[in-house]
């Protein structure tokens, strides 16, 4: 009997795996399935070649000459990811470094939650205070002369990665053996020292999967950007002026477009876009942390 049970769950736990791997697979089809008259060049007036050729412009509603070129969009994308990684990286490993070695057992049992509860709030919420609160601090603090633009969207952005990289990061940290610790504290090593030179280079493989994960979360938020970049497709690598992403250009557009229309098209190919940058992200973060592992644990 205990063995049917056994079979039957392993059985369950299979089939759900393989349904949530179907799911997703079949939402890459379908969404490639609509950009693909656009691949195949029989769209009527976009191709592959005006997504990314001259003019470097994206007017989809111009009524002399649609602009379709999705490189403002890619370079906004990247523009505000990088920002929120540049601001969550350092505020995210900081927290769990602390929450893993030094917080005192009652302090960890308050603070984790506490940090992990940010990622329970709804990004619309985020946006909403970034745009009242956040947006209007840092013009009056830097005299910016845009309200809205990528540096306020990347700094709103990083609150919603801080907790998924916090979450990974202070997991690899706790999971570090404690023979490793107690190995360095007997040779002299401070606690600081430990920390730093013993158990973060031990947890990078973790640590690297939390940066990776929060990427991917950054690049795909939809909610946050819509709300605070200023939806400006402009060119340019100025932190201080309007950005437009990839998934808030979709959001803003897809309610609005006609069915089957070029436009139409066009923005189902920044979904297989988005799609396989979040997918290339996955696929390096894992390479870099198995090529890690085996330099750190010999192919542990």
């Amino acid at each position: 009997m205990r063995r049917r049970l056994d079979a039957l769950a392993e059985w369950a736990i299979f089939g759900v795996s393989l349904a949530a791997i179907s799911i997703i697979f079949l939402i890459f089809v379908y969404v490639t399935r609509e950009a693909w008259p656009l691949i195949a060049g029989t769209a009527r007036e976009a191709s592959l070649g005006a997504l990314f050729g001259a003019p470097l412009q994206w007017d989809p509603v111009s009524l002399a000459q649609p602009r379709f070129n999705v490189i403002p969009l890619v370079l906004g994308t990247l523009k505000v990811t990088f920002i929120a990684m540049l601001v969550a990286t350092p505020l995210a490993l900081g927290a769990a470094l602390y929450t893993a070695e030094f917080a005192p057992p009652r302090l960890r049992e308050w603070l984790k939650p506490t940090v992990e509860l940010l990622a329970g709030i709804p990004s619309v919420v985020v946006g909403f205070f970034a745009l009242i609160v956040l947006a209007s601090w840092f013009q009056d603090a830097f005299g910016l002369q845009y309200r809205l633009n990528a540096f306020t969207a990347g700094v709103a952005l990083s609150l919603a990665v801080i907790p998924i990289v916090f979450t990974v990061a202070e997991d690899a940290l706790s999971a570090v053996p404690g023979t490793y610790k107690e190995a360095s504290l007997a040779l002299g090593a401070s606690s600081v020292q430990t920390a730093v030179r013993v158990v973060l280079p031990a947890a990078s493989p973790g640590i690297g999967a939390a940066l990776i994960l929060g990427m991917g979360r950054a690049v795909g938020e939809t909610m946050i950007v819509l709300m605070v970049s200023g939806n400006a497709a402009l060119l340019g690598l100025d932190p201080f002026t309007g950005a437009r992403t990839m998934s808030a250009t979709i959001a803003a557009e897809l309610g609005e477009v006609a069915f089957g229309s070029d436009h139409y098209r066009v923005l189902f190919f920044i979904g297989v876009l988005l799609f396989l940058m979040t997918s290339g992200l996955n696929w390096i973060g894992e390479r870099a942390n198995r090529g890690l592992r085996q330099k750190l644990f010999g192919g542990v």
